[in-house]
């Protein structure tokens, strides 16, 4: 491949995207600006929004900041994607271990000038998430339930910084917040239920491979049976029904469709049931932007 120049440099380039997780970057992107403008924001304008160039300088520092936080996972994890992910470590292959380093440091750096640019508060945000971000990867990453735990913690922490710098507080949205953190961590305790055997390989301790089979399968049961409950709570607390209510609604019957596969302990489903719960998560940020539309 390297006789073809151009297809060796574009080669590299899928390498670092792919190391940063840009699709998972993407979908981000226009879950934080739909959560940002239809959820937290209850005063602004289009227009005020538009031009409010905080908003805009914290979602592209949340951006960058994730970016290196994939690629210093990726780091980390080498190793073990080399195993569980063989195909997306070949394509990473094309980049040396020392350019993922230079990537990391250069988008945490570019981070942190626009955040000192914003505000010293701003700084000292990103500043303690890009440290957990590494101390994830580094150490926490291995360590029974905080490993879980801390994961969710971290892909919301963007969240609830927006929802900070607009200081509103709600029950709604607090409900939400437990909902959405529910989902994520079934999707992560499901993940490593698939990784399983490998994690055990390399030193991970999770609830898969620590505890036996049917605990994690009645973990995972019981945190969907919660967010069912959450969602009857939610819909419950509406002043009148809308659009994003009935996304709730319709978790109530999703997330008991996908009990029975848990349940009877179908590993071999377990592989739709998280993709099934990745998709829900982009279907609940279509009905927030629709329901902002079109209320």
């Amino acid at each position: 491949m390297k006789n073809n120049p151009i297809l060796y440099r574009l080669s590299q380039l899928m390498s670092l995207l792919l190391g940063a997780r840009i699709f998972v970057l993407l979908l981000f992107t226009f879950a934080l600006y739909v959560s940002t403008f239809f959820l937290f924001n209850q005063e602004e304008s289009l227009r005020k929004f538009v031009f409010d160039y905080k908003v805009h300088g914290i979602i592209f520092c949340s951006v960058l900041s994730i970016a290196a936080g994939g690629i210093i996972n990726r780091f980390y994890d080498n190793e073990k994607d080399r195993v569980a992910r063989p195909f997306r470590t070949r394509l990473q292959s094309f980049l040396k271990e020392k350019y993922f380093l230079y990537g990391y440091i250069t988008l945490n750096l570019i981070s942190l000038i626009i955040s000192a640019l914003l505000s010293p508060r701003i700084l000292i945000f990103f500043l303690v998430y890009q440290f957990f971000i590494w101390y994830y990867s580094h150490k926490l990453s291995k360590i029974l339930i905080v490993n879980n735990l801390t994961y969710v913690s971290l892909s919301l922490y963007p969240f609830f910084g927006m929802l900070v710098y607009y200081q509103h507080f709600s029950l709604k949205i607090f409900l939400m917040a437990i909902y959405l953190f529910l989902l994520m961590l079934s999707i992560d305790l499901i993940k490593d239920l698939l990784t399983k055997n490998v994690d055990k390989v390399f030193g991970y301790s999770t609830l898969a491979n620590v505890f036996q089979k049917k605990v994690t399968y009645n973990t995972i049961a019981i945190v969907l049976a919660i967010n069912v409950v959450v969602s009857g709570v939610i819909v419950n607390n509406q002043n009148e029904l809308n659009i994003f209510s009935w996304y709730f609604i319709l978790s109530m019957f999703f997330y008991g469709f996908l009990l029975f596969p848990i349940l009877t302990h179908q590993k071999n489903k377990m592989f739709w049931v998280i993709n099934l719960l990745r998709v829900w998560v982009f279907i609940g940020v279509i009905f927030m932007l629709f329901n902002g539309l079109y209320a």
